[in-house]
């Protein structure tokens, strides 16, 4: 993959298990923060799946649209595009009734002092969306920080274990979690709460961090020493899927790589690619943030990319100056201060 158009065929091109459960999904769907990271490939694959099924459903992709160009590239790819603020109650009404809904706003960074708007985008809107969309089917993104860091030994959180959120950003995603939860025991809404944990994109993620850092030779913070992955678009697919799999209350997914992945290692390894030595300080912590997602991969599969594909794409396109979204995980973070 050598540019933006190649990568984001790759991904939305949609696996053929996809194809198969898109016909089973009743209604059309709508993506509400579609100018999100993920939203926009996440719409594109699902007008793609539905395209090689042979079906009609409609796609209708809701935001703010800041990039007035996003929303000019998603109409002319067959998506339908609405331009709105879903913290103004009398526009989020104004949108038209849909069976499925795939809840992707959000914020996260740029919380510290600014925690009022955090709240009210996390916490405040899942409420006020369950309320117009009780008629509806909802995976509502959420987040692997809603739990404790866990010793690495435990292999990542199950869905099992009480969340633990460490910080307002994380604090607010589980109140996210817990207000479309009493709206689904009210109305009988089936959700899925998707906790994912950390997607990847050429132009963004923790391999793009690593892989940066070697090449420019900065120093890499071992203290938060291992980390989940998954390629985006096989999340972006889980999460179509996941519509398939709602319930009341509300289905808990991990969603992941299987691996509990090394940040030394990963360094290592893009530093073998690169010819150059990695630059390390600090050790690792016996804990870190880590998702045990065993339940989705049984309902799913495993992921179709693996780490090392990502790792060796990854740093293809580092070495190739492919663009980049400037936009950091701050995966390293421990107190929860995003």
């Amino acid at each position: 993959m050598k540019t933006v158009y190649e990568l984001e065929e790759r991904l939305s091109s949609p696996s053929s298990a996809l194809v198969s459960n898109i016909k089973d999904i009743k209604g059309d769907i709508m993506i509400l923060g579609v100018g999100g990271k993920m939203g926009p490939t996440l719409a594109k694959l699902t007008k793609n799946a539905i395209d090689k099924a042979h079906i009609k459903k409609k796609i209708i992709g809701v935001s703010r649209f800041s990039n007035a160009n996003l929303q000019g590239e998603l109409e002319n790819y067959g998506i339908n595009t609405i331009s709105t603020d879903l913290l103004n109650d009398v526009r989020l009404n104004d949108l038209p009734e849909v069976e499925n809904v795939i809840y992707m706003a959000g914020n996260k960074f740029g919380t510290k002092g600014n925690e009022h708007f955090t709240w009210a985008m996390n916490t405040y809107l899942p409420g006020r969306v369950a309320e117009k969309f009780r008629n509806s089917r909802i995976v509502s993104f959420s987040t692997g920080n809603v739990y404790p860091l866990s010793p690495i030994s435990m292999g990542g959180t199950p869905e099992e274990f009480l969340p633990g959120p460490v910080g307002e950003y994380a604090q607010s995603c589980l109140g996210r979690e817990r207000v479309f939860t009493y709206f689904s025991h009210k109305y009988k809404i089936p959700m899925v709460h998707f906790r994912l944990n950390y997607a990847i994109d050429l132009r963004y993620g923790i391999l793009l961090e690593i892989a940066k850092s070697v090449k420019g030779q900065r120093p890499i913070d071992l203290r938060m020493g291992h980390a989940n992955v998954i390629w985006q678009g096989d999340a972006n697919e889980m999460a179509i899927r996941s519509l398939l799999v709602c319930g009341t209350p509300p289905k808990l997914l991990n969603i992941t790589g299987p691996e509990t992945v090394s940040i030394r290692w990963l360094a290592e390894k893009f530093g073998d690619i690169f010819g150059m030595t990695p630059v390390f300080i600090n050790e690792e912590s016996g804990t870190a943030l880590l998702n045990n997602a065993s339940r989705s991969h049984q309902l799913f599969g495993y992921p179709k990319v693996s780490l090392r594909e990502m790792v060796e794409w990854t740093a293809d396109w580092v070495q190739n100056g492919g663009s980049t979204l400037n936009k950091p995980t701050h995966f390293q973070e421990r107190q929860g201060a995003f």
